[in-house]
């Protein structure tokens, strides 16, 4: 069986398969390994495929903030303390990993596997919640090279860290560990970081290693916070090292918001922080995420068992699964696939006085993000454009017409209750 890989496209600024523009359209599945039976993985990953995903984020050990799960599944030998042995591993932890891997490449996914969370590496913020129980560095390079020789096969993404904010040296040295390993092993193979929510910078050693393949932020579940989808993806896109920038972990649909705060983020809340990432520079994909799906969640298990952010309860996985936001994240990938948009570039066309109504562009079309309904002033002129408003909460499609008045193009409010995109095309 032939497992295709990813590469980086020709402009640095999005990923193909097989010579072909790829989207990457990412779901969150952090425990699956730990906690999800082979027939409910498999039936996951046929309603998935059929939505369109083509990535899977997965945590290749133990999720520290997972939901409680009857499977007693251990990716390491266990000490009488109930700590791990990092020196010894869990031949049969791994043998039911690749089993996982195995049944979702056949479906087409790419796997994007987290080497490293960040409650694995002293240091990190994870300490304040999680003292012990760290992997030694002298572990790190038995543990990184079994995993790249076992996996490397099925054209895995390694995402060398998982949620970390980089504090010490002595943090980074596992990572860079890790990454170098990855390199050497199997220079072929995409990386990236996966770094702590609303982080806007990555140590000098990371953003000039040439094996490291994208960018990748999180703009997170804090309310206060939203606005860093766009801000952040346009800091990265703007980078000296010119690589592909992904938001792989906006507001998850459902999640409450993190430090006990209440209210929960509805599948709007998800389109938008995904619409404006895709447009302020991220446009080589996104990730989505359901509450209930990433910690794979039954009714009645236990949930918060790390301290943490303090997120409320989730759903049962089953009813996560079927979440209306995977399908707004389903039609992004539709919209861009149709309208050849992968890779688009950011603008600054935009006259109104906000940073929440975003613009992106390519030679041929311009695409504006408008999540509250008003009149819109462009500074160019796009008279040699036919436009489409889009409905992204009904799907639906109406025509569109802009004027010039006093040198700027309108658009005059549209008929929409909700947030829409709108796509001009020469």
């Amino acid at each position: 069986m032939i497992h295709l890989s990813l590469n980086i496209a020709e402009n640095q600024r999005s990923f193909t398969r097989e010579g072909n523009p790829f989207f990457y359209l990412a779901d969150t599945v952090w425990s699956v390994f730990t906690n999800a039976t082979l027939e409910e993985w498999s039936d996951y990953l046929d309603y998935r495929k059929m939505q369109g995903f083509n990535v899977l984020q997965i945590n290749m050990l133990r999720q520290w903030d997972a939901s409680e799960s009857d499977l007693n599944l251990q990716p390491f030998a266990l000490l009488e303390n109930g700590d791990f042995d990092y020196h010894t591993l869990n031949e049969a932890y791994f043998d039911r990993a690749e089993v996982m891997i195995k049944m979702a490449v056949e479906r087409g996914f790419v796997p994007a596997l987290v080497l490293l969370w960040c409650n694995y590496v002293p240091d990190t913020w994870a300490e304040m919640f999680q003292k012990g129980n760290k992997m030694p560095f002298e572990c790190i390079e038995h543990y990184v090279t079994y995993v790249v020789n076992r996996f490397s096969p099925f054209n895995p993404i390694f995402l060398i860290s998982g949620d970390s904010n980089f504090p010490t040296e002595r943090a980074n040295s596992y990572y860079l560990k890790a990454l170098d390993i990855v390199q050497t092993l199997s220079p072929a193979s995409l990386t990236t970081l996966h770094i702590q929510g609303r982080l806007r910078e990555i140590p000098q050693a990371f953003e000039k290693h040439k094996g490291l393949g994208f960018y990748m932020y999180q703009s997170g579940h804090n309310s206060q916070f939203q606005h860093v989808a766009h801000e952040i993806a346009q800091h990265f896109y703007h980078k000296s090292e010119i690589r592909p920038v992904i938001n792989g972990e906006p507001c998850y649909e459902q999640i409450s918001y993190s430090r006990n705060v209440y209210g929960r983020y509805t599948a709007l809340d998800a389109r938008k922080a995904a619409w404006q990432s895709l447009l302020a520079g991220g446009g080589a994909g996104v990730t989505y995420g359901a509450h209930g799906i990433w910690s794979w969640h039954k009714k009645g298990k236990k949930f918060g068992i790390v301290e943490g952010e303090g997120f409320d309860s989730p759903y049962d996985w089953r009813t996560a699964l079927r979440f209306e936001g995977a399908w707004d994240y389903s039609f992004i990938k539709y919209l861009f696939e149709m309208y050849k948009l992968v890779g688009i570039r950011p603008l600054d066309i935009v006259l109104n006085k906000t940073e929440e109504i975003r613009a992106a562009g390519n030679e041929n079309t311009v695409v504006l993000y408008i999540p509250v309904n008003t009149k819109v002033r462009l500074s160019i002129n796009v008279q040699d454009y036919k436009f489409t408003t889009i409905d992204l909460a009904g799907k639906r499609f109406a025509q569109t017409e802009v004027y010039i008045q006093d040198g700027q193009s309108i658009i005059d409010m549209h008929s929409f209750e909700s947030d829409v995109v709108i796509i001009g095309t020469k």
